[in-house]
């Protein structure tokens, strides 16, 4: 007598276990961009132009370094609630070869479009008024030039493209660069 056992999946458990593995598969992603990217752009390059050495005060004035950390200290956590949210909830990576599955509007998206880019500038500049150096504070304004260009030819398209009416509901209620006061209340996607 022989006996066959057959497993019987339903369609929601194969959903359900293909999010699974892209969650995995986005955190991971989501890691090592946040390492190659913010990390060399926001870190290592300051680095390298300052070795961060701290130079006499800008402007003869330390309120001056004290700004600096309070960029510093805003922009870290920004980035991190950012990464984790494409993640977590959109199911994707920064990163344009894996990119999100669904919209993120939530946490700090629901303040500002691009967190992120914001988050990157406030650490170079952060580490410019910091170390003292004009050269890193440079830096960080040509970072936000390049972000901006990136955004506008590049990144804006291609979620009108992807998202549809979804992405002009948000890009119609949440600012570019300069966070709202009080967040959109919009619909929670992603």
């Amino acid at each position: 007598m022989q006996f066959s056992v057959y497993r019987v999946f339903d369609r929601d458990s194969v959903i359900t276990a293909s999010n699974a593995m892209r969650r995995i598969l986005a955190i991971l992603g989501s890691a090592i961009f946040l390492v190659i990217a913010p990390g060399i752009v926001a870190g290592y390059i300051p680095w390298r132009i300052c070795r961060w050495h701290v130079g006499a005060p800008l402007l003869g004035t330390s309120s001056l370094r004290v700004l600096g950390t309070l960029f510093i200290a805003a922009g870290l956590p920004v980035l991190l609630d950012s990464f984790a949210r494409f993640a977590l909830q959109g199911l994707g990576t920064p990163a344009p070869i894996f990119p999100t599955r669904h919209l993120v509007v939530s946490g700090l998206f629901r303040y500002v479009r691009n967190p992120m880019y914001v988050a990157v500038v406030l650490l170079i500049l952060g580490q410019g008024l910091l170390f003292g150096s004009v050269r890193v504070l440079e830096y960080g304004m040509a970072v936000w030039v390049a972000f901006y260009l990136f955004v506008l030819m590049y990144e804006e398209p291609t979620l009108r493209k992807s998202y549809g009416r979804e992405y002009e509901e948000f890009s119609a209620n949440v600012p570019r660069w300069i966070p709202r006061l009080r967040p959109w209340r919009g619909p929670l996607v992603g």
